[in-house]
């Protein structure tokens, strides 16, 4: 197969910032604009390093930047590569990261559109599209066939068959199908990624084991922003330890209801 064409030879990150425009918000008080990292109305982000984490309970808005950062980078709402639609989401899928994207101004050294998307809930309609177009194209190799494997394999065949490549990768959650083997497997992956100087990684997740990405600059949402962190402080990591040092301890005290 033919070496794909180097689209700069800076090394990445490519995407270095991006910032909120304060006079594009029409309401304050619509989400996503009334996040809490939005709460001074003024939001900006700066991307140092080659992989980023963000960490933070649900609710605090980490997919929907996550979404606006693809949207900026030109990707669809539901996933995919830049130029992908394999489903008809128009109903399905939620628009507020698009949306926030058209309030965003993002600073690029150089822009890198390249790269993937990878959103989990999405998965299965992004590798059927891409099996099927392989399949139909006689002058591509053999279809990747990532719907052929389980969960959790298909996952990482589609990032080690994908993430190869220089380009700008978004992971909304990438350990929702992985066991703690296979998140190790992905571990390797961004190493792999990141030490090629050619791969830019913003990754939000729930997962310890990803958060000790080397390398990695962690940022753990507040209503202050993004602050940066280590992996030991997060709620996450504290949470899995005192369940290891004392899992019969941890449930009663986890478990625990008052009496009514």
């Amino acid at each position: 197969m033919a070496a794909r064409k180097q689209l700069t030879r800076l090394k990445a990150p490519y995407l270095k910032r991006i910032l909120l425009e304060p006079s594009r918000v029409t309401d304050w008080e619509k989400y996503p604009w009334n996040l809490p990292i939005f709460h001074g109305r003024e939001f900006e982000f700066e991307f140092t390093s080659a992989i980023t984490i963000i960490v933070g309970e649900n609710g605090t808005g980490k997919s929907t930047l996550l979404e606006a950062i693809g949207a900026l980078a030109g990707y669809d709402e539901a996933g995919g590569g830049k130029g992908y639609r394999p489903v008809d989401h128009s109903i399905a899928i939620d628009k507020s990261g698009a949306s926030l994207a058209d309030t965003l101004r993002g600073h690029w050294l150089p822009k890198v559109t390249a790269g993937w998307f990878f959103r989990a809930e999405s998965f299965y309609s992004v590798a059927r599209y891409l099996d099927r177009a392989a399949l139909e194209d006689p002058f591509k190799p053999p279809p990747p066939d990532f719907l052929s494997w389980s969960h959790g394999e298909g996952f990482i065949r589609f990032f080690e068959e994908r993430c190869r490549r220089q380009g700008i990768y978004i992971l909304d959650e990438p350990e929702s199908a992985l066991s703690p083997t296979r998140q190790i497997e992905l571990l390797k992956l961004l190493r792999r990624m990141e030490q090629s100087g050619s791969a830019q990684v913003i990754m939000a997740t729930h997962s310890p084991l990803l958060m000790a990405c080397p390398n990695a600059r962690l940022f753990r949402v507040r209503r202050s922003g993004l602050d940066l962190v280590d992996f030991q402080d997060t709620d996450h990591f504290r949470m899995m330890r005192d369940f290891c040092s004392d899992p019969a301890a941890f449930l009663a005290e986890a478990l625990y209801e008052d009496e009514p």
